[in-house]
């Protein structure tokens, strides 16, 4: 069993920080690409950010400057450090792995169970 895990969301007032977490456990053998989506409410999943396992990032415009995704490997975990928040960053906060398991070939994709994040005005 794969599991991903978030932490670190919660209520912020705009201009605030807030640092999220991803940790992945179980038969992991290797972690390809990685990243954070968001869902607002009556809105589909969009990305937020996402690394390679090259360490190479990319980001939503909307995020660009204000937020940063990094990668612990030997953690195996994810980070996406939030700064400047607006009130239109509420949403859940998703983390997506492509991973492989010990013993298999292929790479799949899991996801976390989703932290809330609401930024006050």
């Amino acid at each position: 069993q794969v599991q991903l895990v978030e932490s670190g969301g919660g209520l912020v007032q705009a201009g605030g920080s807030l640092r999220l977490s991803c940790a992945a456990s179980g038969s992991i053998f290797s972690a390809n690409a990685v990243g954070w989506f968001r869902q607002a409410p009556g809105k589909q999943r969009e990305l937020v950010a996402r690394i390679t396992s090259g360490g190479s990032p990319i980001y939503a415009g909307s995020v660009k400057g204000r937020f940063t995704i990094s990668r612990d490997n030997a953690k195996n975990t994810v980070y996406l450090q939030m700064n400047s928040l607006k009130p239109e960053d509420t949403a859940v906060y998703y983390c997506n792995a492509e991973l492989r398991r010990i013993g298999e070939l292929r790479y799949t994709d899991y996801w976390g169970q989703g932290t809330q994040v609401t930024v006050s005005s």
